[in-house]
């Protein structure tokens, strides 16, 4: 059992949770990043993908673990450099945009994207567009949550994915 999870905030205003305080843990922390990477260390990949912004404390963090680089997908208008840009609707209905450096991902390189939580599949589907409109190749997904809806069943269709929240809901 991943009694981790426990820290991470239910009890908020609107509808996300807050996995803040499992940041804050040192040993919940570390737990969490073995749990993720676990399923992809056999998985040959170049670079972690972390999704601004607590995508990028995750993602950072799996990197090191995996001994890769690291790469940020950033929200929009954010970068001093030419970007590729894909627009979405988030949770809250608003319209928002991810960009990545242009030059980020050469042609045929094996990513492994972050993020700390999926609700709609919305933002995981303009990262995934922004990776492989490059040539990048999606090895796989990995976040504490996915949410279960139409459109995260078909990214969970084409791509490996891996979440411990909705695994430890389950087993409950």
């Amino acid at each position: 059992m991943r009694n981790y999870l426990q820290l991470i905030d239910t009890h908020t205003q609107g509808p996300r949770s807050d996995v803040t305080p499992l940041f804050a843990d040192y040993k919940a922390f570390s737990s969490l990043v073995e749990d993720l990477i676990e399923p992809f260390l056999q998985v040959a990949f170049d670079y972690v993908i972390g999704i601004d912004a607590l995508g990028f404390i995750v993602g950072a963090a799996l990197a090191l673990r995996a001994k890769k680089g690291f790469v940020s997908i950033r929200k929009g208008g954010k970068l001093p450099v030419q970007t590729h840009s894909v627009d979405f609707v988030d949770y809250t209905g608003q319209i928002k945009s991810l960009e990545l450096r242009a030059d980020a991902i050469a042609a045929g390189t094996k990513v492994l994207i972050v993020d700390e939580w999926i609700e709609t599949g919305a933002q995981i589907k303009a990262a995934i567009e922004l990776v492989e409109r490059q040539g990048g190749i999606v090895v796989g997904i990995a976040t504490i949550n996915i949410d279960d809806n139409a459109e995260t069943r078909l990214i969970r269709e084409k791509y490996q994915c891996h979440a411990l929240w909705e695994d430890e809901q389950s087993t409950q």
